[in-house]
């Protein structure tokens, strides 16, 4: 009965968090509010869960293409791990990455972008990576005071670069609007709300995906990411790496929930005036890649669009050299 209260409360739910890896979904409906004690192995439940996925972790760390600066940036909310790459005195670029995932998930972007950016790649305040929140970040205004602290704790000071994929692209465009002063231009990968809200087929899968059961994850992320799924047999092998590691991910850190991301009014998009650059692959299926356009195109024409072929809530991973590309010739001078 338990479990049949919690689907029927997720159905109302339109709001649910549209993530990269869809995992976090789950954390969202079944959580207890994050527990804000400290011991030395928080945010893990256990020591034994923190040396668990931090092995994991630094496996995966093997495969970061590029040599980088290792930051641990102490905030009023946390400690904030960053990779930094790319030359001194570059335009700073910092990379916020989708919900239930970390950093790493710019493996294919972040050597291309740091040729000429100084890139700073984050593990969101908490989310699964390093960083340790010490308070939970409840609002949208919390996610960008807290990166407000970052910024200036990396002495970034104006002049800021932002990429976000996914539900990092809501705290992109949360930023940007309420920070533009600070912003030089803004790069949305399918954001997670922000232009549309989810698409029904969507909400239905994801219901399902927050049961405990691994087949239901994979069936609505072998959807999402179809153009990965049925790409190469590696790719297929790092979507599968996704989903267990998305499993290990729940089990050993304390339950915790994100903010719902929301989607921007009208009025809301008017008001950004930096530069901004959305990308959606042709095949998205949190919301129609064609309405987005269209809506954007209507309310803030200003926003540069573009619809990517042979992609669709992958396109970082599966088009990764054409977003690459798109990501710098936005942001030449």
């Amino acid at each position: 009965m338990r479990v049949l209260k919690l689907v029927l409360v997720a159905a109302g739910m339109v709001l649910a968090l549209p993530v990269s890896v869809t995992i976090g979904l789950a954390v969202w409906l079944f959580a207890a509010p994050p527990a804000t004690e400290l011991s030395e192995y928080h945010p893990f439940r256990s020591p034994q869960a923190k040396t668990q996925f931090l092995d994991l972790y630094e496996a995966m760390e093997r495969d970061w293409p590029v040599v980088s600066e290792l930051r641990m940036v102490s905030t009023s909310r946390g400690r904030t791990f960053v990779r930094v790459t790319g030359p001194e005195g570059a335009p700073p670029l910092v990379l916020l990455h989708g919900a239930g995932g970390s950093s790493l998930q710019w493996a294919p972007n972040v050597e291309a972008l740091s040729r000429r950016c100084r890139t700073f790649a984050v593990d969101v305040l908490g989310d699964f990576g390093r960083s340790v929140y010490a308070r939970p970040i409840e609002s949208a205004d919390e996610y960008v005071g807290w990166l407000d602290e970052l910024f200036d704790a990396l002495e970034l000071g104006d002049g800021i670069n932002l990429v976000g994929l996914s539900y990092g692209g809501w705290i992109a465009s949360q930023y940007a609007l309420r920070h533009q002063e600070r912003v030089d231009g803004v790069v949305l990968l399918a954001p997670a709300g922000t232009v549309l809200p989810l698409s029904d087929g969507w909400t239905g899968r994801a219901i399902l995906a927050a049961l405990p059961h691994r087949y239901f994850t994979q069936r609505l992320m072998y959807w999402l990411l179809e153009d990965l799924a049925q790409g190469s047999d590696s790719g297929r092998a790092l979507l599968d790496e996704w989903i267990d590691t998305g499993f290990l991910a729940v089990a050993t850190y304390k339950p915790r929930r994100m903010v719902p991301p929301s989607v921007l009014t009208d009025a809301e998009w008017q008001r950004i005036t930096a530069p901004v650059l959305f990308l959606v692959g042709e095949h998205e299926k949190i919301y129609p890649a064609e309405r987005a356009v269209e809506r954007l195109g209507r309310v803030a024409p200003h926003v540069q669009t573009e619809i990517l072929p042979g992609a669709g809530h992958d396109l970082s991973v599966v088009r990764a050299e054409l977003v690459n590309q798109k990501i710098l010739e936005f942001l030449a001078p």
